[in-house]
């Protein structure tokens, strides 16, 4: 598996931007360019991006793929601006509660950078409807944030009917997840050569699995040492509480009277899932009820940590020069720190 990066191409679905930048785009992104090339920068630049639901995640996300240049952005949510997302959202104001978000938000995003198109559809479109299937259809990536584990799954059959990549993430208090499902991706990896000759980049290619079966992963195989590298408890957090929105109606637990229901959940899926019991037995008790009393809420740091990385990973994607996440990445607000977890990647 071998190619200089004058052959390799990574379209991912989309058509390669061949047009010469205009004079104010080569200035515009002259420094990104030197960093990850002018090919990667027409890709972006030919590439309309989905994001799905404009909250504080999404909004970090937004605000890196703008300024980078991507060619379009179409925006799908029909919410109007309550006072919790003026914490986290800072595309809305004071004066912007009532309104819808997107009215809101569409000036204050297009003037981070002129030369991005906007396209807002600031009204409720069911997912199972066609009208959103025909907005899956029309883009290059679909990006979706703070949904339930049931309706990502649904969105990325439909993503994988269109070949379309995907891209999920959202932040649950102090904690956050990001998980793409890029079809089969093409990239440029680095290489070192034999001494006294200079790096090459190699094509790698990474068959990303959807999130039904990425569920289905197993942690077998893993020594206690890998197995406690990728903060399995928050792993299994998170996956406990898209297993309590399965149950309730999408809702998230808000009280430490859900912890004890989180908690057994958590523990049915650990034992399930063949994880080294001399590292990871229950759940901590601490971090379920961390979880049962803030996942509901938004802070800002997580999400503009969370959203600065879904952001820059979709950038990654778009450009084809580095190894985007596979395919699950977790973040821990307590520490700082972040693991990736491949699920049902081999």
């Amino acid at each position: 598996m071998s190619s200089s990066a004058s052959e390799l191409d990574v379209t991912n679905n989309q058509q390669s931007g061949t047009a010469a930048l205009t004079e104010e785009e080569a200035s515009r992104y002259d420094r990104q360019m030197r960093l990850w090339g002018l090919e990667a920068q027409q890709r972006m630049r030919s590439a309309t991006i989905l994001v799905v639901r404009l909250r504080g995640v999404a909004t970090e996300a937004i605000k890196n793929m703008v300024l980078a240049g991507i060619g379009k952005l179409v925006i799908v949510d029909g919410e109007d601006v309550a006072e919790e997302d003026l914490g986290a959202g800072f595309f809305f104001r004071d004066e912007d509660v009532g309104k819808k978000r997107l009215d809101a938000a569409k000036p204050r995003i297009e003037s981070l950078n002129p030369l991005v198109t906007v396209e807002t559809v600031a009204k409720r479109v069911a997912y199972e409807s066609a009208e959103f299937e025909s907005i899956i259809e029309r883009v290059d990536l679909v990006c979706i944030t703070d949904e339930s584990k049931d309706r990502l799954v649904d969105i990325n059959a439909l993503c994988r009917k269109h070949q379309k990549p995907l891209y999920a993430g959202g932040s649950y208090g102090l904690h956050g997840y990001i998980f793409c499902d890029l079809l089969t991706h093409d990239y440029l990896a680095p290489v070192r050569g034999d001494v006294g000759e200079a790096p090459k980049n190699i094509k790698a290619t990474v068959n990303y699995t959807p999130l039904q079966q990425a569920l289905q992963h197993k942690w077998s195989g893993l020594t206690r040492r890998q197995t406690k590298e990728v903060n399995p408890a928050l792993a299994f957090a998170i996956l406990a509480l898209w297993q309590y929105q399965s149950l309730h109606n999408d809702q998230l637990p808000d009280a430490l009277e859900n912890a004890a229901e989180l908690e057994s959940l958590a523990n049915d899926l650990i034992a399930s899932a063949d994880v080294n019991t001399q590292v990871l037995t229950q759940i901590p008790r601490d971090l379920i009820e961390s979880l049962s009393t803030t996942a509901s809420h938004e802070f800002s740091p997580v999400c503009a940590i969370v959203g600065g990385m879904l952001g820059q990973d979709v950038l990654k994607a778009l450009g084809g020069r580095d190894p985007p996440i596979a395919n699950l990445f977790i973040f821990d607000g307590n520490t700082g720190g972040g693991t990736t977890i491949r699920m049902n990647i081999t």
